[in-house]
């Protein structure tokens, strides 16, 4: 399976956010998310396991417990499931996350 992201539509989430969910099956999936600055992804938490790359910008990375981080492209996060986590984008930013197992409210 492959999917070519040129023809894969944009989901706008408000407030400067939008989603692309790319590859995925019932296990594994791929999302690439679109920042503009200053966009704020609300803190929230679900059962999936979680690893986020930045792929360009750079973004403040709010997880519970932790002091916040601020990332840049190159930079991954790991985030464990049912922990609370948010981010504020820096300037434009754009990152790849990847769930498992996949996000069905994604789709």
């Amino acid at each position: 399976m492959y999917v070519e992201n040129k023809n894969i539509e944009l989901t706008d989430l408000g407030g400067g956010v939008v989603r692309k969910v790319l590859a995925y099956s019932e296990n594994l999936m791929s999302v690439e998310l679109h920042f503009d600055k200053g966009a704020v992804g609300a803190k929230h938490s679900h059962p999936h396991e979680q690893i986020g790359y930045l792929i360009s910008g750079s973004l403040l990375f709010q997880e519970e417990g932790k002091e916040d981080k601020v990332l840049v492209a190159g930079d991954t996060y790991y985030v464990a499931p049912d922990v609370p986590h948010g981010v504020v984008a820096l300037e434009e930013t754009m990152l790849l996350d990847i769930f498992t197992p996949m996000r069905k409210d994604f789709v």
